[in-house]
């Protein structure tokens, strides 16, 4: 399964631990001693807590528990620690049991009352499901793209203009993709993910670099710069989740001033 392999690939990146950061102090050997220093820490904290398979990839059972003293070792934060649990199936994570849910009558008013603030609505494997006239203006393509492409992933990197529309937009891409990735974790083995991983695959390089990195990432309200026809424009990114509709992500973009990010 998708989820084992990812879990292997995760666990073999010991999270970016440096010996240092473990006690272990890198001799004359250099890198490749430390690299190996490294990597037998971790492998030997690995087998005291039981998870060798993990490693591995084999498929085996392990407590919630033992992931928490695993990550406590490799020193993952939050997010990297619920993407432990999640790509080993722990029983402490909820498992999301639909690809894109129908998005509700309130869901699309509550768009449009947002207005001037371009908005749009995101379901678990970031599929845009609905959005308002303010996001359409903004982003023209949106309305051009087809299923499977009308993914915001899909759009951050194989739309040609959504490159022009972006200031910046390497740094932005991957955190993008940190969060996606952690965020799909639990559809990991969905044949729609797989197929949208492999398609981005196939359109970006930098996609197929980066996504290896199997770096995760918790969303951040940041300020995002816009090239529009009318010169830039400037928003404050905010996400919100309703409680009637726990599988939707209201993307709210609200406008600032243009010199508000410099």
């Amino acid at each position: 399964m998708a989820r084992r392999s990812d879990l292997a690939a995760f666990r073999r990146g010991d999270a970016g631990v440096s010996p240092a950061e473990v006690g272990l102090v890198p001799g004359r050997g250099g890198a490749r001693r430390g690299c190996d220093a490294r990597r037998s820490h971790c492998s030997r904290a690995c087998r005291s807590a039981g998870t060798r398979g993990l490693e591995q990839g084999r498929q085996i059972n392990v407590s919630a528990d033992v992931l928490d003293s695993l990550a406590r070792v490799l020193r993952l934060d939050a997010v990297e620690t619920d993407h432990l649990h999640q790509l080993a199936d722990s029983p402490r994570v909820a498992i999301a049991t639909s690809a894109n849910p129908d998005v509700p009558p309130w869901a699309r008013r509550l768009l449009d009352s947002l207005a001037p603030a371009p908005a749009y609505v995101l379901g678990p494997t970031w599929d845009y499901l609905a959005w308002n006239d303010e996001q359409a203006t903004l982003f023209p393509q949106l309305a051009t793209l087809e299923a499977p492409h009308r993914n915001l992933v899909w759009a951050m990197f194989a739309v040609p203009e959504t490159l022009a529309a972006h200031h910046r937009l390497g740094g932005r891409r991957r955190r993008v993709l940190s969060q996606f990735r952690a965020d799909i974790t639990p559809l990991r083995d969905d044949p729609t993910v797989a197929a949208l991983i492999d398609a981005l695959h196939n359109a970006s390089d930098e996609f197929a670099t980066w996504w290896e990195r199997h770096d995760v990432a918790a969303f951040q309200t940041r300020l995002r710069r816009f090239r529009t026809p009318n010169g830039p424009r400037v928003f404050e990114y905010q996400q919100l989740v309703a409680a009637g509709a726990p599988q939707l992500r209201f993307v709210v973009q609200l406008p600032l001033p243009p010199d508000s990010l410099q």
